[in-house]
Parts: structure tokens; C-alpha cells; sequence
């Protein structure tokens, strides 16, 4: 059967950006929900799906809508070895496709039961060989489609959405600005807003609500109308789009090789798809290939440096995904 497209709130009547105060988000009339069908009777699974505000089109058909383009990333100055840290190598999702290498560091602080079963399928090597089936220039690159049609998933069980998640005292956590009672700031790569520190006191697990931001880069889980229906597809963010922040899982964000998500062949659906031609763990590939990977700390100096300066460039239009943050990947095939 075809599921029907409900009618989306409409959004503010302003441009894109991503966490000025009013949450501005993209114009387009009365945007509705794009998504794909149910499978039919002996099939399985949900066409899954991700949100997408647009003026209406034709299903299938790409939108065209208006972005507003944000100025280029403050460049990050010289920083000491000692402004890096060496991410955990199995929270790092290494993705080899016909464009290029992509290197995705997993949050398990913020989404572990998705965390676990990207884990899983990779280890499996469900991944590899799979087609980047739907990608919007604008929005992101989806993939983890075993049918390449967005109609697909594996034989595991669904995965409970984990559209937010409690933050305490010991999540890894660096502040960058402060927005209408939240905290804007990074949960070591992955960008996120969370319930300011002071409330910890006042809840009994002693802890406060935070949730990834959908900034460039961002790993997050498709879906179909259930919220959760996650499986094994997946996508990454091209550009900024906020309006999907607690709906849709948010699990990891992409630290080196964006360019190479951003050059991805787009369409819905696309005509001769690029690929993920082989997806590992780090920790899984034989120290003689494995690249050297380091990420500056978003805790340390060097970073809260990078921040007050995208600060200072940015104004009152300064949000997270603003920042990207400098890693240095060497060696590896």
C-alpha cells in the first residue's frame, strides 16, 4: 500500500539557518512529508524515510527550495599535539566509497542502541556494495538499503528511537553558547543542545536532556512514520537542517572526508548510484592499513580558541554547525 502524506507544520517564513534564537528554519508554503511506500504483502519492512520540508513537490521529484549559504569555517590556527585526542578506533566507522574515504566518529553517549547496530551490520559487512539511493544536494546522502529502492532494511528487529538523551556531569561535554535556557555545544565530535548544567541538581538521576544538532556531517537514522523504525539505513548531512533535531536519531558525525559526502551523486532516485564499497571499524582493520586518525579535543584550548573566534566572525547568527572541527588523518589504504 501507499502511505498517505500528511500535512507538515508549516515552518517560519525565513531562511535556513541553524540555532539563532526562533530556531529559523526553511520557507516553502505548506511543506508536507516525502517518503517512500510500505513494501508490499511477503516483502519486509517499512520504506523508510527522512523528514524533509518542502513546497509540496511531486513524490520522488528533487525540491528545489532556497538555502542560505553560510559564510566558510573559521580556519583553525596552528594547535600542539596536545590539542588532539585519538578517538576510541571502535566508535570510528571507517566508509570507503567510490567518491572517497569517509570517517564517521559513533556517539554511544547519545545513541547506543544505534551505535551497537551500525556495529553489528558492519561487522557483518551488510554495508558493503550498498548504493547511496536517495541523495538531496542540500539535505544529506542516504544509504543502508540492502534493495537500493529506500524500501529496504536488514533481518534484525527495529531500533527504539533515541532522539534525545540524559546528560550528567560525566558526558563528555564543551559548551559553546547559550540560546533560550539551552546550552549549544559539542558531546566530544557530535553537536548537541542540552538543558543547561545547573538543572542537574534538581532531577533525580541528577542528569538533564540533550540531543544532537543536524549540522553538516551528522550521522543520523532513517526511518519510516513509526518512530521506532530505524534499522539498519542511514544518512549523512550535506548542509544544516535543524527541523530534524528530536525526531530523528542523531548517532555519530563525520570528522574527516565531508567533502567527499558533499560530492556524492545526487537524484531520488539517483541514476547510477555512487556506492559504499566497504565499511569497517577501525579497531577492525590490520594496524598495516589502518590510518592514523586524530580529532582536536572540544574540551581543550585550542578549541575554545576556534570557537570564539567563529563567535566573534558569525555574530547572532553563530551556531555549532559553524564549526568544524580540525582532525588529522594520515597513512591507511
Amino acid at each position: 500500500m501507499t502511505l498517505q502524506l500528511p500535512a507538515f507544520l508549516p515552518l517560519s517564513p525565513t531562511k535556513v539557518g541553524a540555532h539563532r534564537a526562533g530556531r529559523r528554519a526553511l520557507a516553502g508554503g505548506a511543506p508536507r512529508w516525502i517518503h517512500q511506500t510500505r513494501l508490499s504483502p511477503g516483502r519486509t519492512g517499512w520504506g523508510v524515510v527522512i523528514a524533509l520540508a518542502v513546497g509540496a513537490p511531486a513524490l520522488g521529484q528533487t525540491p528545489t527550495r532556497p538555502t542560505a549559504a553560510r559564510p566558510a569555517p573559521v580556519a583553525a590556527q596552528a594547535a600542539s599535539p596536545a590539542d588532539y585526542r585519538t578517538p576510541d578506533p571502535q566508535n570510528v566507522l571507517v566508509i570507503d566509497t567510490t567518491k572517497g574515504r569517509i570517517l564517521v566518529e559513533m556517539s554511544p553517549e547519545a545513541a547506543p542502541a544505534h551505535v551497537e547496530r551500525i556495529k553489528l551490520l558492519t561487522r557483518e559487512k551488510f554495508y558493503d556494495g550498498l548504493n547511496f539511493h536517495r541523495v538531496i544536494d542540500a539535505f544529506m546522502a542516504q544509504t543502508g538499503d540492502p534493495l537500493g529502492t529506500g524500501e529496504g532494511q536488514s533481518t534484525y528487529p527495529d531500533v527504539k528511537g533515541e532522539f534525545t538523551f540524559r546528560r550528567d556531569a560525566a558526558t563528555p561535554f564543551a559548551p559553546a553558547a547559550q540560546l533560550a535556557g539551552q546550552t549549544l555545544g559539542f558531546s566530544r565530535s557530535l553537536p548537541v543542545a542540552t538543558q543547561p548544567d545547573d538543572l542537574m541538581v534538581m532531577t533525580a538521576d541528577k542528569k538533564v536532556a540533550a540531543w544532537g544538532l543536524y549540522c553538516p556531517g551528522v550521522a543520523g537514522m532513517a526511518r519510516g512514520e513509526d518512530n521506532d523504525s530505524a534499522n539498519s539505513q542511514f544518512f549523512l548531512m550535506r548542509q544544516p537542517y535543524p527541523s530534524l533535531e528530536k525526531r530523528y536519531t542523531a548517532w555519530g558525525r563525520v570528522i574527516h572526508g565531508l567533502p567527499v559526502v558533499r560530492a556524492i551523486k545526487t537524484g531520488e532516485p539517483v541514476v547510477d548510484p555512487d556506492k559504499m564499497i566497504r565499511v569497517r571499524l577501525l579497531a577492525d582493520i590490520p594496524a598495516a592499513e589502518r590510518p592514523t586518525v586524530r580529532v582536536m579535543d572540544t574540551t581543550g584550548p585550542a578549541f575554545r580558541a576556534l570557537v570564539e573566534r567563529t563567535r566573534a566572525a558569525r555574530g547572532a547568527d553563530f551556531s555549532p554547525c559553524d564549526i568544524e572541527i580540525p582532525a588529522q588523518v594520515t597513512g591507511g589504504r
